[in-house]
């Protein structure tokens, strides 16, 4: 992989952005997760959702997903419960712990991204969406 090729960028920029999150979720307290935990944590809803969902909505394997939430319950963040509509499935749901870590998750993620706009400029912070978004679909 060529250092000035954009694999090469986009993954410097992830750890740069992952390290800030990381970062801004100590200074906040919410010690124990990493950011992929605390994008997942960000992924449930109130009323919890089903794992292969989860997956889905994080664009990782089952598997992957399956030992994050793992870790998740092992520190008491989410707990997993039968899911009404099917006895077969599991729905992860968010323990007290889990919805205060998605509450300074949230905070640290608007916090990192504040200071990107900021250093970006609007219009340039707008177009990386933007141009993001495009890649990540896709479409030509």
């Amino acid at each position: 992989m060529a250092v000035d090729g954009i694999n090469h960028k986009l993954l410097e920029s992830y750890r740069a952005v992952s390290a800030e999150i990381e970062t801004a979720l100590a200074d906040r307290g919410a010690l124990g997760i990493s950011p992929g935990q605390a994008s997942a944590l960000l992924l449930i809803d109130r009323s919890g959702v089903r794992l292969s969902d989860l997956a889905l909505r994080a664009g990782i394997s089952k598997q992957a997903m399956m030992e994050m939430v793992d870790a998740l319950e092992q520190g008491g963040s989410v707990r997993r419960k039968s899911d009404p509509a099917d006895a077969r499935a599991k729905v992860v749901r968010l323990t007290a712990r889990g919805s205060r870590q998605r509450a300074e998750a949230r905070r640290a993620v608007t916090t990192v991204e504040g200071r990107l706009r900021r250093r970006l400029g609007e219009r340039r912070y707008e177009q990386l969406k933007q141009t993001l978004s495009d890649m990540a679909s896709g479409e030509e």
